[in-house]
């Protein structure tokens, strides 16, 4: 009797032990998921970033900002690390932006997510921006919103042939925040205002052109110039921009095609130079052409509160610093966050779109 009862225990003990054993590593299995969201790596001299979600075209999530935060500061500090780099993972995108659609179902359930999110986000925007280490960001694939705010506040930017940037966030109720109100208006006239308002995406040689990447390279290129900026040996900063400007130089793709609004640019910047969104209508319905109908057309399906709330934020941001610009940036995203268009233009999927872009909104 005595021995049947400890064979009992001890069948308890070992079931109870791979119970255990399997619970550890479902725990370590999802640590594992979380942290393969980016991949922060020492590679040679350089500090490389790789977001890693490429199912989701590489959007950010909260957790994903935090890491690369916290190894952004260690990086930095590092006498080791002479040049950090970014990019995404597989060849669709290098960050779509934000998950949008988590946000948006976080307004009944984590009010504190919402801060959290937009508020880390922008500080890393500004620790991007203010980085002693040279940044080089590879933009290829699609970039947009969050992806922007990773990227253009460094010192280098990179686009490839398939490189595509937009900030479409009028679309749905929100505004092109990430340090938009700041980048923006310092684009070429009004540029940066047509493109807050109405949307439009950029592609390749154009992300360059308009002064969003700092340099174009073919991206049959983009490897190898990569593993020839990891086999610097202790550079400086100009030696890294002179490999940059190597790989830039010997690329030819589209060189000799014109900007794409380059024949719209005064016009743009008549149509775009006011104070209030009705007179940009009414001066896009009084142009009268071809180009200015599409972009009415557009305009008029963008939440009406957002453009308000952009033209102001272009406005105020183009005698901004980068930090004011994004404690501004946070005060109207929390503001968004607590009004209507934004969950509404989420949850309608955003039919402005084509279905490449659709799944950047819909992520989740």
């Amino acid at each position: 009797m005595g021995l049947q009862r400890l064979c009992r225990l001890m069948s308890r003990f070992n079931s109870y032990k791979r119970t255990n054993i399997i619970l550890q590593h479902l725990k370590m299995s999802n640590h594992t998921d979380a942290a393969a969201e980016v991949l922060l790596e020492r590679k040679g001299c350089a500090g490389v970033i790789t977001l890693n979600r490429p199912r989701f075209l590489n959007t950010l999530t909260l957790g994903m900002i935090r890491q690369i935060y916290a190894q952004l500061k260690k990086w930095e500090q590092d006498p080791k690390t002479f040049l950090i780099i970014i990019k995404g993972a597989g060849e669709k995108a290098f960050c779509a932006g934000g998950d949008i659609r988590a946000l948006s179902e976080a307004r009944n359930t984590n009010q504190k997510m919402l801060q959290d999110l937009f508020r880390e986000e922008y500080i890393l925007n500004n620790a991007i921006d203010s980085c002693q280490k040279p940044y080089i960001a590879l933009i290829h694939g699609i970039t947009m919103g969050g992806g922007v705010g990773v990227s253009v506040h460094g010192q280098f930017r990179v686009a490839t042939e398939k490189s595509v940037f937009a900030m479409p966030e009028t679309a749905i109720g929100l505004f092109p925040d990430v340090g938009g109100g700041y980048f923006l208006p310092r684009l070429q006239g009004k540029l940066g205002y047509f493109l807050a308002l109405t949307g439009f995406r950029l592609k390749g040689r154009d992300v360059y052109t308009a002064g969003i990447a700092t340099h174009f390279v073919d991206f049959e290129k983009l490897g190898m110039l990569e593993e020839d900026l990891l086999a610097l040996k202790s550079p400086s900063k100009e030696n890294i921009a002179d490999v940059l400007e190597t790989y830039h130089a010997k690329s030819k793709t589209d060189q000799d095609k014109p900007f794409i609004l380059e024949e719209h640019m005064d016009k743009i910047n008549s149509w775009f130079s006011t104070n209030t969104v009705e007179q940009i209508v009414d001066n896009l319905q009084q142009d009268g052409s071809s180009f200015a109908l599409e972009q009415l057309k557009v305009i008029k399906k963008m939440s009406p509160t957002s453009l308000k709330i952009t033209l102001r934020q272009l406005m105020e941001g183009s005698s901004k610093t980068l930090p004011e610009v994004l404690i501004m940036e946070y005060r109207l995203s929390q503001a968004c966050m607590k009004g209507h268009d934004f969950h509404e233009g989420v949850r309608a999927g955003i039919l402005l779109y084509d279905s490449a872009f659709l799944s950047h909104f819909m992520t989740c």
